[in-house]
């Protein structure tokens, strides 16, 4: 599909059409958009007992306190897992449904850069969800349960509540700051920003880096510093990728 986009970069497939057909296409993609999700949050909810306990793994030898201390933790559980999950789960039908609806009034060309942009920023996405989970996590879990030692508590309990939401919260925001490549390119894209701008604000962005970990992770210095190091070395992505798209090196052709 990639090649036949470059033969005519230029070329559109969307004849004039009026505009009750555009509403129409409108309200068909956030029907199946929003059926998509209900399905998946469907999926998730079935599959909620294996899910939490995949999310219980990173925790280890501490994942037998993880309990719930409330009727209701079960059921505020599987609503927990069933929403993200289904989002996770729904994301590649409702980024169909959305490109089914643009694509049309685009040329080969914007196509072709749309998808790419879709692929690498979910790759950027997963792997930034697959570092928090493999990495980080097992981490904060050390970490916290260090500071209730340090500070003479003894923790025998871990409420299910705030655990999921420790462990969704950590993985989803590692997940979009690692798409800060892809903003950075976008926007060099457009030439908002340069190679050489991006270089002369490479302190500002190491500081910034740091900054973000230190809000975005749980209060430990390995999390900061796992989320900020990658980040940094991501920026550095970021300005060779701007410079080669100021070569040209990205620009598409014809054949």
């Amino acid at each position: 599909m990639a090649i036949q986009l470059l033969k005519d970069p230029d070329k559109r497939d969307d004849p004039p059409r009026p505009l009750l057909e555009h509403l129409l296409a409108l309200r068909d993609m956030i029907v199946f958009a929003a059926v998509a999700w209900a399905i998946c949050v469907v999926i998730a909810c079935v599959f909620s007992p294996l899910i939490l306990g995949w999310l219980k793994s990173p925790a280890a030898a501490d994942a037998d306190m993880i309990q719930g201390l409330d009727l209701t933790s079960g059921f505020d559980a599987i609503m927990a897992i069933s929403i993200w999950g289904g989002v996770v789960l729904a994301f590649p039908f409702i980024i169909y449904a959305i490109l089914r609806f643009v694509f049309p009034a685009l040329t080969n060309r914007e196509k072709f850069v749309l998808m790419s942009i879709l692929i690498f920023g979910s790759t950027l996405f997963m792997g930034g969800a697959a570092l928090a989970y493999a990495k980080t996590l097992p981490m904060v879990v050390t970490a916290l349960q260090a500071i209730n030692g340090w500070v003479g508590l003894t923790v025998e309990t871990i409420r299910i509540e705030g655990y999921i939401s420790i462990v969704l919260k950590t993985i989803v925001a590692f997940g979009l700051v690692f798409q800060m490549p892809l903003v950075i390119f976008v926007l060099g894209w457009f030439g908002i920003v340069t190679s050489k701008g991006l270089r002369e604000k490479r302190r500002i962005a190491i500081v910034i880096a740091f900054v973000l970990a230190m809000f975005l992770t749980p209060p430990d210095p390995m999390s900061q510093i796992i989320m900020a190091v990658p980040l940094c070395l991501l920026y550095e992505l970021s300005i060779w990728a701007v410079w080669l798209k100021e070569k040209g090196t990205f620009r598409v052709k014809s054949a």
